[in-house]
């Protein structure tokens, strides 16, 4: 492609190789890693916003919270996730800026804590689904329930957990800030875990709530919304298979949407939690006009984008 206007979709987990480097150190490495990938899609000429997952590190923050409940306070989940969009977007812009020194590249990054507008009405918010947090001993789960109000389910026979709302992202409320931004000619990272999920009151004041946003849906809304040519989503596999992790797995290099919607629909393709998400979000921009969208791990980022790897999906 000739290089263009594009959004990178890195998933939280791709940020932690492994059990036995969670630390922030090792989140810091693994960004660099990335960051070097992202520097050599700048230096070709493109021009890039940076989104990025927060599983793992939202549920560090609350099991922090947890252990601390006798002594502090406990953060709420909205704040969970503007805790990580600064402590990610300190990392990405850090090893980003001191990859373009070496590179003799003089761009600005800037990283912008995103509010991202959900309806209070998404039907979500009457069946939770996202299980957050640690495991809860099943008195534990049930007098939080009765006292605070939450959601619990039993998990796989593993114990209790909090499960809360994920509503479709409806408006980014900083885009024009990242407009802005991108065509002064800073790399951008912003939607951080899906954004920070608000809802609009009758007065048209803004307040967070208890939610999590799919981070490639709210990926594939700011591509369309910055008018991006390119989605690409980085993700633990190189390449997209049909019938994961069964003898017939088949990879694939190349599909149109109208075959990705169909592989959606006979559901055995993508598991969700996983693929299926990315693949939605990757319909979802190329129906509202983008132009392509690839899917591969971090360490592939240039090579998919130069044709030699990586899934492509087109209109």
């Amino acid at each position: 492609m000739t290089p263009g206007r594009m959004v990178v979709a890195i998933g939280g987990n791709s940020l932690i190789r492994d059990a036995q480097h969670k630390s922030v150190e090792d989140q810091y490495e693994a960004v660099k890693e990335t960051d070097h990938h992202i520097g050599g899609l700048v230096a070709d000429g493109w021009e890039v916003a940076i989104s990025h997952g927060n599983g793992p590190q939202v549920g560090f923050i609350l099991r922090r919270s947890e252990l601390a409940r006798h002594e502090l306070h406990e953060v709420p989940l909205e704040i969970c996730v503007a805790d990580t969009q600064g402590s990610i977007g300190y990392m990405l812009a850090q090893n980003l800026v001191n990859d373009f020194r070496v590179r003799g590249i003089r761009r600005e990054v800037a990283s912008v804590v995103t509010q991202v507008e959900v309806d209070p009405d998404d039907p979500a918010f009457a069946h939770p689904t996202k299980p957050i947090g640690s495991f809860l001993t099943e008195e534990e789960a049930k007098r939080r329930r009765d006292e605070e109000g939450w959601q619990v389910v039993e998990d796989a026979d593993r114990g209790w957990r909090r499960v809360v709302p994920s509503p479709e992202p409806k408006r980014i409320v900083e885009i024009e800030a990242i407009r802005v931004l991108l065509d002064a000619g800073f790399v951008v990272v912003a939607v951080g875990g899906g954004g920070i999920p608000v809802v609009r009151d009758a007065q048209g004041d803004l307040h967070g709530v208890a939610a999590v946003i799919d981070k490639d849906l709210a990926s594939a809304l700011l591509a369309t919304e910055i008018g991006a040519d390119l989605l690409l989503i980085s993700t633990g596999v190189e390449k997209v298979a049909l019938r994961f992790g069964t003898p017939d797995q088949e990879w694939i290099d190349e599909m149109t949407v109208d075959e990705a919607k169909g592989y959606l629909a006979e559901g055995v393709h993508f598991a969700e939690g996983s693929m299926a998400p990315k693949i939605r979000a990757v319909v979802r921009f190329l129906e509202a006009g983008g132009r392509q969208a690839i899917i591969t791990n971090p360490e592939n980022l240039e090579r998919a984008v130069a044709g030699e790897t990586g899934t492509r999906i087109v209109a």
